[in-house]
Parts: structure tokens; C-alpha cells; sequence
């Protein structure tokens, strides 16, 4: 693998099926664009006559879209954003804060990136979309799922308060886990 001499951005994004790294080369004088999703090339363009616009590809398991531009700041001096899903990065991660929560857990030695989707209750681990139960019970609704060998839940109570809605509680082995701050 030849050494990336142009890298000139390094984003993370994190999606519900994991956090992705986006690296983003740029030759100035070859024009040269390169784009990696997690150490894989997705583009490659030797040749471009024109220094300035953007790449769009995919990222992750649901295809996300993201677009990178590239702009001229001043003189030979570039700007290189990121959009996720058409919005800033971000405005992308605070939009993840309001639809998704993220919990981090080890259990048995195994680390687990647990993510639920609140708009669909999808429940997503370690990349992989899992299936899960459903129950309503008397203060909520709880969703049911299994990570290894161990039963886990997701707890769904109101919070009484119209500003903060609904809180989504994570429980294994009658553990709360706290949850992350991607």
C-alpha cells in the first residue's frame, strides 16, 4: 500500500451500525482525489483538471450517503468539509443525539457498541441489525434482545416532562448501562 502523501481530512462518523473513519487525499498539483471508508477505496481520481468540488459515495451497513467538498479558501489553500445525509457533520452527530442512544458495554470480554434507532426501535450491535421483541408493560415498553448469552432490554418510560420525552433505559442483568457520548 503506497504511503498517503496527499491525506489532507480525517473524519469519524458513527452511524448505527458502527463508527466509520473517512479519509479524504488530495493532490494540489496532480489533482489527484482519493477517498477511503475505513482503509477501502471507494474513489479514485488520478487526473482532475478541476482543484475544487466534491465526491460523493456510501458509508455503512444503510448506505448512508456523504459527500465531501472541497473548496478554495485563498491562493493554493483548500477547505475540505464533510456532509452526512445532506447536513454538516455536525449538524449529522447532534441529529444522531435527538433520534439514537449509544451504549458501550464489555460483557464476558467481548466489547459491544449497542445503538437503538428511537424513530424505528431498531436495535443495532456491533454493526449487525438484531432481532428483537417487543412487549408493552405497565409504565412503558420494553424491547427484548440477546447479546451472546446474556438477555438484554431496552426500557421505554415516559419522562413526564413534554421536553424530554421518552427515556430509553438500557438493562442487562438487572444492570442499568449508562449511555455514551459518541
Amino acid at each position: 500500500l503506497e504511503k498517503m502523501t496527499d491525506l489532507v481530512a480525517v473524519w469519524e462518523v458513527a452511524l448505527s451500525d458502527g463508527v466509520h473513519k473517512i479519509e479524504f487525499e488530495h493532490g494540489t498539483t496532480s489533482g489527484k482525489r482519493v477517498v477511503y471508508v475505513d482503509g477501502k477505496e471507494e474513489i479514485r481520481k488520478e487526473w482532475m483538471f478541476k482543484l475544487v468540488g466534491k465526491e460523493t459515495f456510501t458509508v455503512g451497513a444503510s448506505k448512508t450517503k456523504a459527500t465531501i467538498n472541497i473548496d478554495a479558501v485563498s491562493g493554493f489553500a483548500y477547505e475540505y468539509t464533510l456532509e452526512v445525509n445532506g447536513k454538516s457533520l455536525k449538524k449529522h452527530m447532534e441529529n444522531r443525539l435527538k433520534t439514537t442512544n449509544t451504549w458501550l458495554l464489555n460483557l464476558g470480554g467481548t466489547d459491544y457498541r449497542v445503538v437503538l434507532e428511537k424513530d424505528t426501535m431498531d436495535v443495532w450491535c456491533n454493526g449487525q441489525k438484531l432481532e428483537t421483541a417487543g412487549e408493552f408493560v405497565e409504565d412503558g415498553t420494553e424491547t427484548h434482545f440477546s447479546l451472546g448469552d446474556q438477555s438484554c432490554c431496552i426500557k421505554a418510560v415516559s419522562s413526564g416532562k413534554r421536553k424530554e420525552g421518552i427515556i430509553h433505559t438500557l438493562i442487562v442483568d438487572d444492570r442499568e448501562i449508562p449511555e455514551a457520548v459518541e
